[in-house]
């Protein structure tokens, strides 16, 4: 286990915040404790951290799918646009991509010529709350229903 401590003060700490966040996201964090410290006219948040090396960083990276090389043309022109869409929808809820579909979840959408809210929880991982949620911005324009 190891600690690291960050000190981030509330006006203008964006750039140390970013830091933060990327640390976060590489670690695996056992604890956070945090406080809010007085400081010469302004106050700052203390973060110590205990976290462990993420270990399976390289195990992951080896793990890596280039959907280029596994997706035929026309499925992967289908998985970028998909990917668009969600990175929209990402930014306009601040949450990060994989928490709308992952990159396997799509590539298995893009699969499906002709996708309906169906044929999305017929691929692996998303069910049917992410459907509701989300799987109307990634039916193709032409396959909506009429009214």
């Amino acid at each position: 286990m190891q600690i690291k401590i960050f000190t981030i003060p509330i006006h203008g700490g964006e750039l140390l915040t970013d830091d933060l966040n990327v640390f976060l996201r590489s670690k695996k964090i056992l604890q956070v404790e945090q406080q809010l410290l007085p400081q010469e006219g302004n106050a700052c948040w203390c973060f110590s951290i205990k976290y462990l090396d993420d270990l399976t960083m390289t195990e992951r990276e080896r793990a890596k799918v280039d959907y280029k090389q596994v997706l035929d043309e026309a499925s992967f022109q289908r998985f970028s646009r998909m990917r668009e869409i969600r990175r929209e929808i990402a930014q306009a809820e601040a949450i990060p991509a994989y928490a709308v579909f992952s990159d396997g979840e799509l590539a298995g959408m893009a699969k499906i010529e002709a996708l309906t809210l169906a044929g999305m929880q017929s691929v692996k991982g998303i069910g049917e709350k992410k459907v509701e949620k989300y799987g109307h911005r990634f039916l193709p324009k032409a396959s909506t229903p009429e009214a």
